[in-house]
């Protein structure tokens, strides 16, 4: 069994005052199977909520209820005031260079879904036959179907960059990949089922050379990588970066796009309705600038409110702080995985490389039974192909296991695993 004293060393940068952090996430007193203390390993899935967001989620619904930018009453006023104000917390947590740049919607799929749909309308961003739109092997379905549908619609072509058997892109072929048919450079900044941290500067910077515009994810960067936008050099800087509220200790059913004023400006709306307009008639409608265009109809209000305590509390907290720890127990969990026999971990096996989901497979033992079999002893991980399915193909694995990790996981957590994964194995009979 892996010990807190057997590989001290990789607990450097720990979150300081750990079971204080702990003791703001109600849901982590919990007992699970046979009355054992849950241990979360699936933050990368979704993230837990501290009591503040729970908290300012609950007196909104019970003090401050009431729809935005339309009801002329102290109440209307109140709910448009703390939606906004979760607009600006946002653009303080991305570092973004204008409030107006940060467009909320449901999820970070539906914010790529967004740029995708709008690239096939008339405009000056148009994409046609002959255009291509470049993804990575890595990634997330939700930026991958998006490309799918939009070439399928427009006549352009799909490529990809491939994947070194380490888990990194293969960027050897760059320059033949990312060439001026290229419009659209879309990937994902941290791998949800690899771990694998991409170079953002470097992709960004030879998209910008040719014209294209460049789409990041950052869906499981956000949780645990500080991002300021505005520090980053312009031919570095995406011209869309989107997350979700979820996996930041936020609510579902939230996601933000952050994108470029100018290309905000280019786009067509996404969806039409109450809000995203300026005027309508009969025979035509004008739009609201940016934000508001892209934001049709009474969005998702105190879910917004959720967020915006969310990123204060993990501003509170400080990203550097928390990046810090996710590097510590993720390589201490790479230690202890190292130390059950016959598993292999998919991904980089250098902390300092990847974020805190770490796949891996046991020989002999489907990913599935090993959910099934940790779960039984109190131990959330993920199991599947992670909406990963060709990352998964490109290592000739059907699915794997994913525990991962957050600000909130202890080492101790962490022997539980192997601990368990050790169980697992002698319950299969493969000692």
């Amino acid at each position: 069994m892996t010990t807190l004293s057997t590989h001290h060393a990789a607990l450097v940068g720990l979150l300081p005052e750990l079971e204080m952090v702990r003791a703001d996430f109600p849901i982590l007193e919990r007992t699970v199977a046979n009355g054992l203390p849950l241990v979360y390993l699936d933050s990368a899935n979704t993230s837990q909520k501290p009591q503040v967001v729970i908290d300012a989620m609950v007196d909104h619904l019970e003090r401050h209820n009431a729809n935005i930018a339309r009801a002329m009453h102290t109440l209307g006023a109140e709910s448009t005031e703390a939606f906004e104000a979760a607009r600006d917390k946002v653009a303080a947590f991305l570092g973004a260079p204008s409030r107006d740049e940060v467009i909320f919607t449901k999820n970070a799929s539906e914010a790529l879904n967004l740029v995708a749909h709008t690239l096939a309308w008339k405009g000056p961003r148009q994409v046609g036959p002959g255009d291509e739109i470049v993804i990575t092997e890595m990634e997330h379905h939700s930026n991958i179907v998006p490309w799918q549908l939009l070439t399928e619609r427009t006549g352009a072509t799909l490529r990809w960059f491939g994947l070194t058997d380490d888990g990194h892109l293969d960027l050897s072929g760059i320059d033949s990949l990312i060439t001026e048919r290229t419009k659209v450079v879309s990937f994902t900044w941290v791998s949800n089922m690899l771990g694998t941290i991409n170079p953002v500067a470097e992709l960004t910077r030879r998209a910008h050379e040719v014209g294209a515009i460049v789409v990041v994810d950052a869906s499981q960067a956000a949780p645990q990588l500080p991002i300021d936008l505005a520090a980053m050099a312009p031919e570095e800087r995406p011209d869309v970066v989107v997350f979700t509220g979820h996996k930041v200790v936020g609510p579902t059913g939230i996601g933000v796009l952050w994108g470029r004023a100018g290309l905000l400006a280019e786009l067509p709306p996404f969806l039409g309705g109450g809000e995203m307009i300026e005027t309508v008639t009969m025979a035509r409608s004008t739009y609201a600038p940016i934000p508001h265009k892209f934001e049709a109809g009474t969005p998702p209000i105190v879910e917004a409110v959720g967020l915006g305590a969310a990123v204060d509390y993990l501003g509170h907290l400080g990203l550097d702080v928390v990046r810090d720890h996710e590097h510590a127990i993720t390589a201490y969990a790479l230690e202890g995985l190292a130390t059950v026999p016959g598993l292999t971990v998919v991904g980089p096996l250098d902390a300092a490389q990847r974020g805190g989901a770490i796949s891996f497979e046991i020989d002999g033992v489907h990913p599935h039974d090993v959910a099934q079999v940790l779960d039984s002893r109190g131990i959330a991980v993920r199991a599947g192909h992670h909406c990963a399915k060709p990352a998964h193909a490109r290592f000739g694995v059907q699915s794997t296991t994913r525990m991962s990790s957050y600000l909130y996981t202890t080492p101790g957590e962490i022997d539980a695993l192997v601990e368990a994964l050790e169980y697992t194995r002698s319950y299969f009979k493969l000692d």
